[in-house]
């Protein structure tokens, strides 16, 4: 086996996803992470369909995912009175199984820590490839020279800005915004959903405390500036029905903010050199409901491309570009933000008459499940270690 030495960028789903693997293979792996320690906040994600369940089971944590799931909780859909309008079922939201991505995170974390490198609190400043490797630099730590890197950074990828150039050639705004805040506030069950045109705020159940969606011109801002996201979310939601003065209240409080723009990631390859991308950094689409389950099965394929190959680089990475492309497609499709925030009262009401009508609903889960499970899984048993 060569190439043995990888580095890792990202410590959130897709990075200990294919850790847990490399390391099964026999490879030495480094995670570097910006964030100080493990964020473990976030919003429930979900897997769906067989092919979801079949790389859990075989990373051998389906239970430890079921133990921990959220149970994929039912969330109505209210007016500015606070009638219900109509049921979001758990089964759409949730999926098969639902877990929160904090918990996710977490145990994805406890079972590679042990056998890999965790470096917070530090970022990559530059990548240099030389004949044998990458030479790596860092914020903080001494540069190292690694035999693979991977970016597994997110939609806003450090590793794709400094191996493929800048994000502006590969991130498409989608026209919305989305922020997760810990209010502190209680709903209570089911949670809620209000819409006026062009704006959403969900709250309470299983999912985030609040969690907001609207529509918007490209924005200016800091995306480590929390007060200034609060006031990105003020102006926004000003004016607005409801109990929702009530929750901006509690949003100028709050001590954490997630803000970001609902984008798609399209990208021509995944690879550059001994550079490859990962999860929402090579295929994301903000929202769009798979981002999750693509990382934990692009992590299968990549690492088991990686040991087939005898870590043959070339030859491994475009095996998981030819095997998954195909299959990340549901990535380039879709735009969650008119579905979440409609933009008129005609759209807000189709939206609804959605879950109204059961035979609506049933052929979007169909269309799920396909998407879900439209790729043939190879077994990479042969080259355990």
């Amino acid at each position: 086996m060569r190439n043995t030495n990888v580095l890792i960028s990202g410590a959130s789903i897709a990075g200990p996803a294919l850790a847990h693997w490399l390391i099964r293979y026999g490879f030495a792996v480094t995670v570097v992470e910006r964030a100080p320690s493990l964020r473990l906040g976030g919003q429930a994600v979900d897997f769906k369909g067989a092919t979801h369940r079949t790389v859990l089971s075989r990373m051998g944590i389906l239970d430890d995912v079921r133990r921990l799931q959220t149970g994929g909780s039912d969330q109505e859909i209210v007016d500015a009175a606070g009638r219900r309008l109509t049921v979001i079922p758990g089964e759409f939201t949730g999926g098969d199984v639902e877990i929160t991505r904090g918990d996710l995170s977490r145990l994805l974390y406890e079972r590679t820590a042990p056998a890999c490198e965790y470096v917070f609190g530090d970022s990559i400043t530059s990548l240099t490839e030389t004949r044998d490797g990458v030479h790596v630099t860092f914020e903080r730590a001494a540069p190292r020279t690694f035999d693979l890197v991977v970016g597994a950074d997110g939609i806003h990828s450090n590793v794709r800005r400094l191996a493929f150039g800048p994000e502006e050639e590969f991130v498409r705004f989608l026209g919305h915004y989305y922020a997760l805040v810990e209010t502190g506030l209680d709903f209570g069950e089911p949670a809620k959903m209000y819409n006026e045109p062009g704006r959403m705020v969900a709250v309470g159940g299983t999912k985030a405390p609040a969690f907001f969606v609207f529509a918007s011109a490209a924005l200016e801002y800091d995306r480590y500036d929390a007060e200034q996201q609060k006031k990105l979310l003020g102006r926004a939601y000003a004016g607005m029905g409801w109990r929702v003065p009530e929750i901006m209240d509690a949003v100028r409080d709050a001590r954490e903010v997630y803000f970001d723009s609902l984008s798609q990631v399209r990208i021509d390859r995944y690879s550059q050199g001994r550079v490859v991308l990962l999860g929402d950094a090579a295929y994301g689409n903000t929202l769009g409901g798979f981002g999750t389950g693509l990382a934990v099965v692009g992590a299968y394929v990549l690492a088991g491309e990686l040991a087939a190959a005898g870590g043959d680089h070339r030859a491994a990475f475009a095996e998981y570009e030819r095997q998954f492309r195909p299959y990340a497609k549901i990535a380039k499709n879709g735009n969650a933000g008119p579905f979440l925030a409609p933009g008129s009262p005609a759209k807000m009401r189709l939206r609804n008459w959605t879950f109204k009508y059961g035979f609506l609903l049933g052929l979007m889960l169909k269309v799920t499940d396909k998407f879900a499970t439209d790729i043939k899984l190879r077994s990479y048993e042969q080259v355990m270690r």
